[in-house]
């Protein structure tokens, strides 16, 4: 009876009630949102203290800082590709599904959106005041100011270094033991969260826009199931479906909370406890991850940009589609600092290539539900990156 009330099986439970509490008792469920945004509160009130301790120790606790430069090479090397790969897919995937968009308005409130330029991007990846960006949540800016500390500390002699390695050694077991006791809460927390996504936007919505929602899903499921899972075969050396059930908790609190960071708590416990992950690559490589790699955003913008295109009658062309290959890449590297991350870059890759922007509106309508398609594709991202780096810095 214990195996079947695990925290992993109540918490697919969750999901699925959730759906039909959706469906079935759209009011209740709306009334009880507060316990999903207490779920996702908890979450994150530990993500950016874990961010900071993870990262430091993970360096820290390093023989060399030349095993820093090789460990982030490679994770910054992986998370680059498998995003490249995600946006292949989503153009390949589109291009064979062709739209058919006849009965789908072409009207709907323009959100308000804060362009994307990246010299403000970049100009905002320095941090004037680290208390500050601790108490925004500013997790560049957090992962940054972590990396710097921790070398410094490298460069103390022994004597004081231990002092503080040792310290933050105790902070981050208790941090995670905090996080054991929140993802107690999970099956709660997701039961809320997907019923009130069902009752609030109702399936509706869906239904009307069901080939741009199939065609971002099965590009989703590709990347995740196939991409993914060959480099896990092939260069990971394991078999991505066992290891899948090892971490699959992460990937379903990732599904309802669609936030990658507020994911990483989960994440850092399962890969470390469940799947044996190296500790210091784990705490490295799941941070940097839950900032910078954005596979399934990626893929759903440049799926988006296409649909666009056809419900306003604009033919793209191959030079247009790999300028949406391009923009959506680099844009989602720099897609998590921001509100409303996916929208925001959105914007970016329809400038690129001439798309109204008033198309978004439209889209709009199914961006949360497919969120947490894109989101569980990140961290399962994230979390396969770990185990092959972890496997890659042990053979160097």
């Amino acid at each position: 009876m214990k195996r079947l009330l695990t925290v992993e099986n109540l918490t697919v439970a969750g999901i699925i009630l959730g759906i039909l509490a959706g469906v079935y008792l759209p009011e209740l469920m709306l009334n009880l949102k507060f316990l999903g945004d207490v779920f996702l509160n908890l979450l994150k009130m530990i993500v950016i203290p874990l961010i900071f301790v993870s990262i430091f120790m993970s360096i820290a606790s390093l023989a060399s800082l030349n095993d820093l430069k090789n460990m982030g090479i490679k994770a910054l090397l992986y998370y680059f590709s498998t995003t490249a790969l995600a946006v292949f897919t989503g153009l390949v995937i589109t291009n064979i599904m062709k739209f058919d968009v006849s009965g789908i308005p072409k009207e709907g409130e323009v959100p308000q959106i804060n362009s994307f330029t990246w010299e403000a991007f970049l100009n905002t990846l320095i941090p004037s005041n680290i208390f500050e960006s601790f108490a925004e949540g500013k997790a560049i800016h957090v992962i940054l100011f972590s990396i710097l500390f921790a070398v410094a500390v490298v460069g103390l002699v022994n004597s004081k270094k231990e002092k503080v390695v040792g310290f933050f050694d105790g902070t981050n077991d208790a941090l995670l033991k905090i996080a054991k006791w929140i993802i107690a809460l999970s099956p709660v927390g997701v039961f809320s969260l997907i019923g009130y996504v069902v009752a609030d936007k109702g399936i509706g919505v869906i239904i009307s826009l069901w080939q741009y929602v199939v065609v971002v899903i099965v590009g989703i499921l590709i990347h995740a199931v196939i991409n993914l899972g060959l480099i896990a075969y092939l260069v990971g050396k394991f078999n991505p479906f066992k290891y899948f059930t090892k971490v699959r908790e992460a990937i379903l609190v990732a599904f309802s909370t669609c936030s990658s960071s507020a994911t990483l708590p989960v994440s850092l416990e399962v890969a470390t406890e469940k799947a044996k992950v190296d500790k210091k690559t784990a705490g490295f490589v799941l941070p940097l991850g839950a900032t910078v790699n954005m596979d399934g955003t990626a893929l759903y913008e440049a799926v988006a940009a296409i649909f666009i295109a056809s419900l306003f009658g604009i033919e793209l062309t191959l030079f247009q589609q790999v300028i949406i290959f391009i923009t959506a890449t680099l844009a989602a590297v720099g897609a998590a600092s921001i509100p409303s991350a996916g929208l925001v870059t959105m914007t970016l890759v329809f400038s690129a290539v001439g798309l109204p922007l008033e198309g978004i509106a439209i889209i709009i309508a199914v961006d949360r539900f497919l969120d947490m398609f894109r989101t569980a594709t990140n961290v399962w991202g994230d979390l396969i990156g770990a185990k092959i780096i972890s496997r890659l810095m042990k053979n160097d």
